[in-house]
């Protein structure tokens, strides 16, 4: 029974977090727009899933975000996405899918880490917050540059940018964009998942004992604990009395 409703609950935190990635990325509600880029919110319920639920859930909620990534370039939602799209479509998977599975997954090993260093103390919370957005443009960008670097798209970049190095490529793409993204995510990520995890911890700290399924099944069928056996009854002595013999005394 115990199992039974943890299940209903996870899955019901596990799909309000799904569509709360869903309706960020289908609306302006998950972007902020910053002259030519758009500053991404959809870190944080991965960051929220990954603290609460476990860097598997983390990683699932990681795979919605890249698959919603993948599908706004296929529509061509994203000059970047479209450009890399027409280059290699299974290489821009990889970025933009596997990228996000594997910071989902990093977020949730970083705060199980972190939390018994710190027995769950709010660094743990502040600094695998900032960690999302952060390893979502490391994964990001970095996969961009190992898969694409030496195509036409990427080139242009450099040239305009005046980059060195894939590393200072990345800076000056990402730029400001960059740092208001770990700013914002990292004080809402943080905020949201601490105060969901300690109103989880309370709930589950007030819950009362499971009573074992035996007990339930005998208390059902009229069970009735037995009594202590009463004092032993006295036995019952028989005397058997010689009977004279009358022929011997005549």
């Amino acid at each position: 029974m115990k199992s039974k409703t943890f299940n209903i609950r996870s899955m019901t935190q596990l799909a309000l977090l799904t569509a709360i990635t869903l309706v960020l990325a289908y609306t302006p509600i998950g972007y902020l727009p910053l002259g030519p880029f758009n500053v991404s919110f959809l870190s944080v319920p991965v960051c929220i899933g990954a603290v609460v639920m476990g860097p598997g859930v983390g990683a699932f909620l990681g795979l919605v975000f890249g698959l919603t990534s993948f599908g706004n370039a296929l529509s061509g939602g994203s000059v970047m996405g479209v450009a890399l799209m027409s280059v290699s479509p299974v290489g821009y998977f990889v970025q933009s899918v596997v990228g996000r599975v594997l910071m989902g997954l990093c977020v949730g090993l970083i705060f199980r880490a972190l939390s018994r260093l710190t027995r769950r103390g709010l660094s743990a919370y502040i600094v695998t917050a900032v960690s999302a957005p952060l390893l979502n443009t490391v994964f990001y960008m970095g996969l961009m540059c190992l898969i694409f670097y030496n195509c036409e798209y990427v080139q242009n970049l450099v040239a305009s940018t005046g980059a060195a190095n894939p590393i200072l490529l990345v800076l000056a793409v990402v730029g400001v964009q960059g740092v208001i993204e770990v700013l914002v995510c990292g004080v809402i990520g943080s905020v949201i998942s601490k105060a969901v995890d300690a109103a989880l911890g309370r709930r589950a700290a007030v819950q009362p004992a499971a009573v074992p399924a035996e007990a339930l099944a005998e208390g059902a069928n009229g069970y009735l604990p037995h009594a202590e056996p009463a004092a032993a009854e006295e036995q019952e002595v028989t005397v058997v009395m010689p009977v004279p013999d009358k022929t011997s005394e005549n």
